[in-house]
């Protein structure tokens, strides 16, 4: 995976200077000559961070009160841009241990990012908790279901990919195919973020990794910028709420319907 031709990230004091301003930056897992080896690293330690930090776990938390609001004992779940589908997994299987189901669709616009996703899959789930998740390609701007055809939509990770045109898009159709609520979690742009990125990039050592995940803050957005996309999306009763390390959460519920 050639880096050569990407423009140089900043450096440190730079980026820590400039925090305040989002930056667009191109990633290499957005480009479509990645080397798969690079790339199940990445992802492989997405899944690591995601248990380090439990983004899982405080996932399935704010679902679960959600699904309690709601009175919803069951609900068909849609994650869009779902790298390994290893959240949705984990935090499905959270619920079922409470009591909830959680039927799973998961999405992707990648067809490597998908292989990967089948084959963590088939190395083991707990799957007499939690049925088979359905995958299926297609941009996470563009979902090709009915309005209203899913319970809740998700995403996790994906929205500091797009810039404010693309997270304007992937709100509107979050919202249009969910019945009844949207939450998306993502980095929150910080020094602290930053920081923790670069330390990371040299404890992992995946070129990938270690590219990316700096750049991933820099191109994050804060919960003032989310909320107010959200906004212009069209959303309604929208929160987020913020957890260490560097990571926010926006919730947005529909009315019920009669």
């Amino acid at each position: 995976m050639a880096q050569s031709d990407l423009p140089a990230p900043p450096s440190l004091w730079n980026a820590l200077r400039g925090i305040g301003a989002r930056r667009e930056l191109v990633e290499l897992l957005d480009r479509p000559d990645g080397e798969a080896h690079a790339l199940a690293g990445n992802l492989a330690h997405l899944r690591l961070m995601n248990r380090w930090f439990g983004w899982s776990r405080a996932l399935a938390d704010d679902l679960l009160s959600l699904m309690r609001r709601r009175g919803l004992r069951a609900a068909l779940l849609l994650d869009v841009a779902t790298g390994s589908a290893d959240v949705p997994r984990a935090v499905a299987t959270a619920l079922a241990r409470r009591g909830h189901r959680l039927d799973l669709l998961a999405s992707d616009v990648a067809r490597p990012v998908l292989r990967e996703a089948r084959l963590h899959a088939a190395r083991g789930w707990p799957v007499q908790l939690v049925q088979p998740v359905q995958l299926l390609q297609h941009d996470a701007r563009l979902i090709p279901l009915r309005d209203r055809s899913v319970d809740i939509v998700t995403c996790c990770l994906a929205a500091h990919h797009l810039d404010p045109a693309g997270v304007r898009a992937l709100l509107t159709e979050m919202w249009r195919v969910a019945r009844h609520a949207v939450l998306v979690s993502d980095l929150e742009r910080g020094r602290l973020a930053y920081l923790g990125a670069r330390l990371l990039a040299l404890v992992l050592r995946n070129p990938l990794t270690a590219h990316d995940g700096p750049v991933s803050v820099l191109r994050a957005y804060t919960p003032a910028e989310l909320r107010h996309l959200a906004a212009e999306a069209g959303l309604a009763s929208v929160r987020v709420h913020t957890r260490l390390p560097a990571r926010m959460t926006l919730i947005a519920e529909k009315d019920v319907e009669p």
